[in-house]
């Protein structure tokens, strides 16, 4: 379910996802017109008071649109192929149980150019409605999938010439900051986040190649997973600019 005019035109707008009908007023159907016009699928009209009494809370702007679930796809099939010589990140979460948390980070990384975001099976679902509004839509737009082999699937990413990098608050990691903006640094990099609380699992950390973390002052001993997330993919995106 896509919430708001924004969410719901990136709905429409997208070439991976389809929508199936749309809910709107009056205002909300003039502010997305250009789009509804050449799309064969039903759209409700409503007075706000009648939309918000039919889906029971406040629809943001008069805009509600329900779309079509896409087929899932192998993790690796989102990755540029080997032989590209770009840089490129993707985004890898590890059993993160909070909607807000998944789309903040869905939202960080479509802003931070992220090829692709890949879950481990325990994560909760980008297409929830309060994940897609959380992202802005950028879980609509960002490419992503889950893996059925998780932690072994490391070994795929691995394969395929990605550094795993996991951040995480220990002492001994390696500054984010000097390990983005080391020339020398891996041009294909999978950032893995984990849960807030217990973070990554000992597993998953175990097959990393790189522990980084986010140096802070005393006697703060991490931050919040979205803000950790956006603070490396911009470390990373910065240095990936400063690079080309």
């Amino acid at each position: 379910m896509a919430e708001g005019r924004l969410v719901v035109r990136t709905l429409l707008e997208s070439s991976r996802l389809a929508a199936r009908s749309v809910f709107v007023t009056e205002p909300a159907l003039e502010s997305l017109r250009d789009l509804l016009e050449p799309i064969p699928i039903p759209v409700y009209l409503a007075s706000q008071g009648v939309m918000d009494g039919v889906v029971g809370f406040h629809i943001h702007r008069g805009a509600l649109a329900a779309g079509l679930r896409p087929s899932p796809v192998e993790p690796i099939s989102l990755v540029p192929p080997e032989n590209c010589s770009a840089p490129s990140t993707v985004v890898v979460l590890e059993d993160l149980s909070n909607h807000d948390n998944v789309g903040g980070l869905f939202r960080c990384a479509g802003a931070f150019g992220a090829d692709a975001v890949l879950l481990s099976p325990r994560c909760c679902d980008p297409l929830y409605r309060k994940s897609i509004r959380v992202s802005m839509g950028a879980a609509l737009r960002v490419p992503f999938a889950t893996f059925t082999n998780w932690p072994a699937a490391l070994g795929e990413l691995r394969g395929h010439r990605y550094a795993v990098v996991a951040l995480t608050p220990e002492a001994s990691a390696d500054d984010m900051q000097t390990f983005a903006r080391n020339p020398a640094r891996p041009k294909r990099i999978a950032l893995m986040l984990g849960a807030e609380g217990p973070g990554l699992s000992p597993t998953a950390l175990s097959l990393a190649d790189f522990r980084v973390r986010i140096n802070m002052s005393a006697g703060v001993d991490s931050l919040n997973v979205t803000t950790a997330g956006a603070i490396a993919l911009h470390e990373l995106s910065h240095a990936r600019s400063s690079s080309v």
